[in-house]
């Protein structure tokens, strides 16, 4: 923005120049030949004045010294005629065809014609350009002869070069004045619309939701909008804190009266008629869904406001041990749970991230796969598309810093009905479900696991599974160099330092 001010504001002061350099220069070298014109003019009276004179008292001959001595004096050329045309004195030599063209020439016709002014001709008489101006010996309506004055026009001519040359320095140093001058009002204006749009951008990103106190420098509109933005990141940020506070407050409560109530539906299952335990265990399974999604709410609510930084995790050691707790409970609902896929090493990951992310995930799975299906839990390293060096390649030297990040892919396969693609995107919504989704789902799993995958880097996707079901994808970035994390430690600490670029390689594949 500074530099489109800055430039704007040089666009407009070099047009005023043009505008108005262009018409003083012209005025100033038509005003120059005018006065140079003038000052000719002066000189040919005058002569004019002596040979009236010398013509009055019947001495002509003095007239060729007088006319040598003005021409040399003026650089040019001076011819004398008397009433009729005829030449009577020349600073240099005439022919007879010269002598006979002199009277016919315009200037000196109209100077015999009994005019009052000057009569000027320009002409370019071998290559050169020259005037011609001629005056009447004694003005009036019989004149007894004319005065001719030639010169060359560079003698009444300003060097036009030198004109503008100075003129387009002079602009030059208006422009660098004018230059100073905008930057100043340049930064002046977007140092705080600079300011403004970064905390804009802080309050956009969902981060730090506090906009710069009021500036006193700036214009009074960028000063006003500063201060509205500043009570809207305020009040906005009042109602995040209150809704964060109230989903973990509220789940935390509720955690107490659903084991109570879940305590007592179990009490009446001794007392309950035949036809009524069917209700009984339907009301067990929405209290135990209701339980879950405070439980999800609450985790949530705590990472959120969780201001751990991600750490190295052994991700195979975490799948193996999910994968091992969930077999019992696949095998109860007849699925079965296999654990496939290359040793991924470490990833990067809040502590307990990857464990909530396969347990929301394999439950999700467990619970549409049908009966006899597999659910297949498989890990994948991306590896980036850029060539290291030879000791990087050996392992002797970590991954230099910018390189793209190695990517660790977590899925989960199951074999039920799978989703469209438009319901594979909206599965991240919160509280959202598919309408044929079975029983006990709160709409809070999906959310919560691309909410964790991203706090350290990642991301979270749904795919279609080869037949049918989904392949539930969580991206997280392989903890291959600990000298990327501490270079960008200045980062905020739930954004892992690799977190954007890896994305973007994850969407590249």
């Amino acid at each position: 923005m500074r530099y489109r001010l800055l430039r704007s504001y040089l666009m407009l002061a070099a047009l005023a120049l043009i505008v108005l350099e262009l018409p003083l220069g012209r005025y100033y070298l038509r005003s120059e030949e005018t006065r140079a014109l003038a000052a000719l003019e002066g000189n040919a009276e005058v002569f004019a004045a002596y040979a009236d004179q010398l013509i009055e008292a019947r001495a002509p001959d003095l007239l060729p010294a007088l006319a040598r001595d003005t021409a040399g004096r003026i650089g040019g050329e001076v011819v004398v005629v008397n009433a009729r045309g005829q030449l009577l004195a020349a600073s240099r030599g005439f022919s007879e065809l010269e002598r006979r063209k002199v009277a016919r020439q315009p200037e000196i016709v109209t100077s015999l014609d009994g005019g009052s002014s000057a009569a000027v001709r320009h002409e370019s008489a071998g290559g050169d350009a020259v005037v011609h101006l001629a005056v009447p010996t004694r003005p009036g309506p019989v004149p007894r002869g004319a005065v001719r004055i030639t010169v060359p026009r560079s003698q009444i001519m300003v060097d036009s070069r030198a004109v503008w040359l100075y003129l387009g320095a002079a602009g030059a140093g208006v422009l660098a004045v004018a230059a100073v001058v905008a930057f100043a009002m340049a930064r002046w204006i977007s140092r705080p619309v600079l300011a403004l749009q970064e905390a804009a951008a802080r309050v956009a990103a969902g981060g730090d939701l506090v906009v710069p106190a009021r500036r006193t420098t700036g214009p009074p509109e960028i000063r006003r909008l500063t201060e509205t933005l500043r009570m809207t990141a305020r009040r906005l940020g009042h109602l995040l804190a209150a809704q964060r506070a109230f989903a973990g407050e509220a789940s935390h409560q509720l955690k107490t009266p659903l084991a109570a109530l879940r305590l007592r539906l179990e009490n009446l299952e001794q007392d309950l008629a035949p036809g009524a335990r069917r209700d009984l265990e339907a009301a067990l399974a929405e209290t135990d869904r209701l339980a879950r999604t405070a439980e999800t709410l609450l985790a949530l609510s705590r990472l959120e406001e969780s201001g751990s930084a991600p750490e190295p995790i052994a991700v195979d050691a975490v799948v193996a041990e999910r994968v091992a707790s969930w077999v019992p409970v696949a095998a109860a609902s007849g699925v079965w749970l296999v654990a496939a896929g290359e040793a991924a090493g470490r990833v990067w990951a809040l502590p307990g991230a990857v464990e909530q992310i396969l347990d929301n995930l394999l439950s999700n799975a467990v619970r549409v796969c049908p009966t006899g299906g597999t659910v297949t839990v498989r890990t994948h390293v991306v590896r980036p598309r850029h060539r290291l060096s030879r000791r990087a390649r050996r392992g002797r030297v970590p991954q230099e810093d910018g390189a793209p990040p190695q990517l660790v892919e977590l899925h989960v396969v199951d074999e039920g009905p799978g989703l469209s693609p438009e319901e594979r995107e909206r599965a991240f919504d919160r509280f959202w479900r598919a309408s044929d989704a079975p029983k006990g789902g709160s709409g809070l799993g999906l959310p919560l696991v691309r909410r964790l995958a991203r706090a350290a880097g990642g991301d979270a996707r749904l795919d279609q599974a080869p037949g049918s079901g989904i392949d539930a994808v969580v991206i997280l970035v392989r903890a291959t160099s600990t000298v990327t994390w501490r270079r960008r430690e200045d980062r905020a600490a739930t954004a892992h330092p690799g977190g954007r670029r890896a994305r973007r390689w994850a969407a590249r594949r």
